[in-house]
């Protein structure tokens, strides 16, 4: 990994300065990284609480002196041109790992860690060929990835750096998936940017902390250009059928443009990287035909629509809600808000916060910052909360919570609760969840609270019985004198992988395997009957406990290269997971998401179907699925 030594020494006696607005507990581990000096971490391990800014308490004069320390080393390194020490072996980054984030970080996470800090080279997420595969075999490869959102781009960057063919189809006219599609106003990301954004592709630019629709559209679109991913792209091309071909050994896909020109596609290999949440769901309101004005779901929100000073519904209180209601409110005249259950609601002092000049300096200059930084918010919003979100089975009060630690949780997010809505008991009651945290997603705070007590706003917790013209009449017979509705009422996530019809091995159907709303796959990538299908983002790798959606992506798409490497590298045809190895895998699947908490008894959400099976939702921490992804073991495979 290279460094700018020349921005580094450019910097000369301001160098100090500018890390004054660098956060001290990253600076400590790229003193003690570049130094070795291992004494520092029992010096100001005391002091660190937790992996965010505001959880460190050093002393002012523990702060300049890693300042100055750091300052004169990094400023000695630039002058001499010495090469830095090599990376901390296992014992020391487990040590800086666990004061980094203030807790105990087990030494399974090394190995990983390893890997996500940049020590390795080369970068083991690539393709890594084992020998070189003949390059008329090579030639006549080609993948067929079905979706340019974050999971399709990031297949296709590994693909490219393979050197194997490849084209997207795109039902879009630009890249970005949900991020092109979703425009409602105050869009943005729940996790921390710094952390949801490519391993191979970081952006030290970011704005804010945690950035709106427009930064993360624009990241995605110069990721495709960088990568000039562009000319591969089928764009406004939507994938209708997928049919394996047994005795070509080919799937061939069957796609339709957006002019009606229909094409067939031969593909040895198919990924699907479609998502999860693209496909809007709006309740069936009795009268909603009979509803006079416009009715729009936030992920279809229409570029003309004008709110402004009119009386507006919003139906549904979840992460869409969250983000739209705040914005909504300070436009429109009066602003309905009908919720069906509160959601918990967690504080972060960093979600409205923007990245100062001295932070992007830091993370685009100095050695390791920025890795260090992106470990430090994979603990605080992926495997740092998986203990939270595991039921234990003598808690004596799983009514409310699931563990001493969630209930820790609870008693938190109740005292701010508390303290954003004041002596208004009545309101207090509407927004108080009754069911453990993490049973439903948990929302980061948007002034939601706040925006409550603004008096153009109401919430409503009565059912709807019946949309009127004008009007939203609820179960008891109240009246709600509307002119819009915008529906923030979340996705089909059940229906994976719709409207494309796949078809495998002996005319088997996926669609009829699966039923309406029961996907199953091996790791979440594969299926038995369907050789050479992948799958990115499919069932069960949806992250409810923490953000690293990006970081899971990549795993699949390793597991995906290294199957498509022992394709070529030894000739295969195909390979198709084993009937066994998937039923197996999706029973221990389903034992560990009984244990979490989005099975709480009696609790609905999105993560089940009708059935009460979780469907969209990994049970397994980062760290499990990475070890199972990092290599495929080809026992699980039917090879060919």
């Amino acid at each position: 990994m290279g460094f700018d030594f020349a921005a580094i020494a450019a910097k000369g006696e301001r160098l100090e300065a500018a890390l004054a607005e660098a956060d001290i507990t990253t600076l400590l581990m790229v003193l003690v990284q570049l130094t070795g000096d291992a004494a520092l971490l029992d010096r100001f391990g005391g002091y660190i609480k937790g992996p965010w800014d505001y959880s460190e308490s050093i002393p002012e004069d523990g702060k300049a002196g890693i300042r100055g320390r750091l300052a004169a080393v990094l400023t000695d390194h630039a002058a001499s041109g010495r090469p830095f020490r090599p990376p901390p072996d296992a014992t020391l980054l487990q040590k800086m790992m666990s004061v980094g984030v203030g807790e105990a970080v087990a030494d399974e996470y090394v190995p990983m860690m390893r890997e996500d800090l940049g020590f390795l080279e080369p970068d083991p997420r690539g393709i890594c060929w084992r020998k070189q595969p003949d390059p008329a075999a090579l030639g006549d490869f080609h993948v067929v990835i079905v979706g340019a959102g974050m999971s399709g781009l990031c297949a296709a960057v590994r693909l490219q750096e393979a050197g194997i063919r490849f084209t997207i189809v795109e039902k879009n006219d630009r890249v970005g998936g949900t991020w092109y599609e979703n425009r409602y106003p105050g869009c943005g990301v729940d996790t921390p940017n710094h952390f949801y954004s490519y391993s191979f592709a970081p952006n030290h630019d970011w704005p804010d902390f945690f950035s709106r629709r427009d930064e993360l559209f624009a990241y995605f679109e110069r990721c495709a250009g960088r990568f000039g991913l562009d000319r591969l792209i089928r764009f406004r091309t939507e994938a209708t059928v997928a049919r394996y071909d047994e005795a070509a050994g080919l799937w061939r896909i069957a796609i339709r443009a957006a002019d009606g020109a229909r094409e067939v596609l031969s593909a040895n290999a198919l990924i699907t990287a479609v998502g999860q949440l693209n496909r809007p769901k709006v309740p069936a309101l009795n009268g909603l035909d009979t509803f006079a004005g416009p009715a729009f779901h936030t992920a279809r929100w229409p570029a003309d629509a004008d709110l402004e000073g009119r009386r507006v519904a919003m139906i549904g209180t979840g992460a869409s809600g969250m983000q739209a209601g705040p914005a909504l409110a300070q436009k429109v005249g009066h602003l309905t808000i009908f919720q069906r259950s509160p959601h918990w609601v967690v504080p972060n002092p960093n979600y409205h916060r923007a990245v100062g000049p001295g932070k992007k300096w830091a993370l685009r200059h100095l050695p390791w910052y920025a890795a260090w930084y992106r470990f430090q918010l994979f603990w605080a919003f992926a495997d740092g909360l998986h203990q939270a979100l595991t039921m234990d089975p003598a808690w004596p009060h799983p009514e409310r919570s699931l563990n001493a630690l969630n209930e820790r949780h609870r008693r938190g997010l109740l005292r701010h609760i508390a303290r954003e809505i004041g002596d208004d008991r009545e309101l207090l009651a509407k927004v108080t969840p009754d069911y453990p945290p993490y049973d439903k997603r948990i929302l980061i705070d948007n002034h939601w609270y706040k925006m409550l007590k603004h008096p153009n706003v109401e919430l409503v917790t009565e059912g709807i019985d019946r949309l009127e013209a004008g009007a939203i009449v609820t179960r008891d017979g109240s009246r709600h004198a509307v002119e819009a509705i915008v529906f923030a009422t979340g996705f089909e996530a059940g229906r994976m992988l719709a409207p494309l019809e796949i078809t495998g091995r002996g005319g088997r159907r996926l669609r009829d395997e699966w039923g309406a709303e029961d996907p199953r796959a091996y790791l979440g990538i594969t299926a038995p009957g369907y050789p050479n299908l992948f799958m990115i983002y499919g069932p069960n790798t949806n992250l409810a406990h923490g953000g690293g959606i990006i970081f899971h992506s990549e795993c699949q798409v390793r597991y995906v290269l290294r199957c498509l490497r022992e394709l070529l590298e030894k000739g295969y045809r195909s390979l198709e997971c084993r009937t066994e190895v998937h039923d197996a895998y999706n029973d221990r699947v389903d034992a560990a998401n009984a244990r979490m908490a989005w099975a709480h008894p009696g609790m609905g959400n999105w993560y089940k179907n009708s059935g009460g099976r979780i469907i969209t939702n990994s049970p397994w921490r980062l760290v499990d699925y990475w070890e199972m992804t990092a290599e495929p073991d080809f026992d699980d495979f039917l090879i060919a």
